[in-house]
């Protein structure tokens, strides 16, 4: 009985880390090769407002100075899908997936949000087609 309950405390205690995560986090844009900086410009800034978030989705504000300023909130299916519980080098925590309206013309890009353990977010936008777009930033908490 008693490992049932340690066990039931656990899992509890793991569907919770991600709350710690709400909140404003800032950041600018990494990587200098220029594969992984497309259509966004080099000084290039983020910041990302969590308004709620838990292991079942996450919902917020991600602004990208020039390029969006938008309500962002994960992908129903990909919440309810095994793509939940996509990993990545550098081992996220948790990755929340997201199509954001962006100001260029180029239409949605996907944002990708991913949350480590180390207290820090990095967030990547995509898309592909004509105007393509691929850029990294790393977020701390504001």
């Amino acid at each position: 009985m008693r490992w049932a309950t340690l066990v039931l405390l656990l899992g509890f205690a793991a569907c919770n880390d991600v709350r710690a995560y709400e909140g404003t986090w800032s950041g600018k844009r990494v990587g200098d090769t220029p594969v992984l900086r497309v259509g966004i410009a080099a000084d290039a800034a983020a910041t990302l407002a969590i308004d709620g978030i838990d292991t079942h989705g996450m919902h917020g504000h991600l602004t990208i100075a020039g390029l969006l300023d938008a309500d962002v909130a994960s992908v129903d299916g990909a919440e309810a899908d095994v793509l939940s519980g996509i990993t990545f080098g550098g081992s996220p925590q948790r990755v929340y997936l997201s199509f954001v309206p962006t100001s260029d013309g180029g239409g949605d890009a996907l944002a990708v949000i991913a949350l480590y353990d180390d207290k820090r977010i990095e967030v990547r936008v995509l898309r592909g087609g004509s105007q393509q777009l691929y850029g990294i930033f790393a977020l701390a908490q504001t």
